[in-house]
C-alpha cells in the first residue's frame, strides 16, 4: 500500500485529544501517480480516514498510485493549500468551498461529492440562560473561524432571532477560534456557548458537563445539510479524470462500507488517532459522535447554495454578488458538451 502522510508546522493541543495541523504549502506539483489528499482528523471526514486506512482507496485507484495524506484542522489552510497546487483532492465544509470556489472566480474548486450530513452543535453552559434568546445580550459564544461553516450558521441564527454581533453594532460576542483553543475557554467559563462539529460539540458535553442545546440539523429542512464535502483541484481533475473517477468510485464504495459497518468504522478510526495523533477519544465520545452525523455522499446541493445565500447575507461574499454556476462537477453533462461541440 502507498501511503505518506505529511504533518506540517504546528501543534494545537486540546485537553482530550492533539490535533496535529498539516499546512502543506509550496508551488509543488503533482503527478499522474500520485494523488494528495487533505482531511481533517475528526469523525466528520471518517470516510477519508476509514476508506484509506481500510485500503478502499488503493484498491480503487490501483497500487501504482500513491496516496498521499495531509492533515488540516482549518477549511481555510485547505483552499489555499488547493490554490498553491500542494494538494489535489480534499474533505472540506461548504463555508471554505463557497470562498475558494468564488475567490478563484469559479477556476480552482469543484465539488465531486458529499462526505458527511449534520454533526454540528450549539453548546451552552449549563448556567449561561441561553435556552431562551431575550437572555442572549452581553453573551460570549465561540464558533472555530470566521465565514467558516459553524461559523455561518451561528451568525445566520443570531439574525433570524433580531441579534447581531458586536462587531454589526448588536450585543452578542462572538468569538472566531480553534476549536481547540474552544474547548480550554469552555472548561475556564470564559465562553458562554459554542457552536462546533463533532467530536468537539460532544466532548463539551460529556468531559465539561456542557448542555447541547440542539442540534443544528434540526434547523434545516428534512434535517440534512452539508457538513463535509469532497472537492477537486480543477486542473488535477482535468488532467486526471479517470484517477478522479475512481477516486469517487472508492469514496463511495467507503461511504456504504461505513453505513453498513458501523462498529468496524469506529474501530478503523480511533486506530487512526492512536496511530498518527498519538491518542484516540473514549468510546462513548466517538459513539455519541457519530450518531450526531450522518456519512453520506450526497452532496444536498440545496444546503450548499443556502449556505451560500446565508454567507452573502452575512457579507462574507463581497459586495457585487456572487455566482455558483459550475461548482459542482457534472462528468456527464461535460461529456455531452464536447459531444454537442464536436457535432457542430
Amino acid at each position: 500500500m502507498k501511503i505518506s502522510t505529511s504533518i506540517g508546522f504546528g501543534i494545537a493541543a486540546a485537553i482530550a485529544i492533539a490535533i496535529i495541523v498539516g499546512l502543506g504549502g509550496g508551488q509543488e506539483q503533482s503527478n499522474q501517480d500520485q494523488i494528495r489528499v487533505a482531511f481533517f482528523p475528526s469523525i466528520g471526514h471518517a470516510a477519508p480516514i476509514v476508506g484509506i486506512e481500510s485500503g478502499i482507496f488503493q484498491n480503487g485507484i490501483g497500487e501504482g498510485i500513491e496516496i498521499e495524506t495531509k492533515i488540516f484542522d482549518s477549511g481555510p489552510q485547505v483552499i489555499e493549500s488547493i490554490f498553491s497546487s500542494s494538494i489535489d483532492v480534499a474533505y472540506v465544509g461548504p463555508g471554505p468551498v463557497i470562498n475558494g470556489f468564488l475567490k478563484s472566480n469559479g477556476n480552482d474548486v469543484k465539488i465531486l461529492a458529499g462526505a458527511a450530513s449534520g454533526g454540528a452543535s450549539f453548546i451552552v453552559q449549563p448556567d449561561s440562560g441561553l435556552d431562551s434568546i431575550e437572555n442572549f445580550d452581553g453573551k460570549r459564544i465561540a464558533s472555530p473561524q470566521i465565514s467558516n461553516s459553524q461559523d455561518v450558521s451561528l451568525r445566520h441564527y443570531l439574525t433570524s432571532n433580531n441579534l447581531q454581533s458586536v462587531e454589526k453594532g448588536g450585543t452578542v460576542f462572538v468569538l472566531n477560534i480553534s476549536n481547540p483553543d474552544i474547548y480550554t475557554l469552555f472548561a475556564k467559563g470564559e465562553i458562554d456557548g459554542a457552536w462546533v462539529p463533532e467530536p468537539w460539540a460532544t466532548m463539551l458535553v460529556e468531559e465539561l458537563d456542557g448542555v447541547r442545546l440542539f442540534n443544528e440539523e434540526k434547523l434545516w429542512p428534512n434535517g440534512e445539510f452539508a457538513s463535509v464535502l469532497l472537492i477537486a483541484r480543477t486542473d488535477y481533475l482535468e488532467d486526471n479524470p479517470e484517477l478522479v473517477k475512481n477516486w469517487i468510485k472508492s469514496h463511495e464504495e467507503t461511504v456504504g462500507w461505513i453505513n453498513t459497518n458501523p462498529d468496524k468504522s469506529k474501530s478503523i478510526f480511533e486506530g487512526f488517532l492512536k496511530k498518527h495523533m498519538g491518542k484516540s477519544l473514549p468510546t462513548k465520545i466517538i459513539d455519541e459522535s457519530f450518531s450526531n452525523l450522518t456519512i453520506t455522499s450526497d452532496p444536498i446541493k440545496s444546503s450548499v447554495l443556502t449556505f451560500a445565500e446565508r454567507a452573502d447575507s452575512l457579507g462574507y461574499l463581497g459586495r457585487t454578488g456572487y455566482n455558483l454556476d459550475g461548482i459542482f462537477y457534472q462528468p456527464d453533462l461535460n461529456l455531452n458538451e464536447m459531444v454537442g461541440e464536436l457535432n457542430g
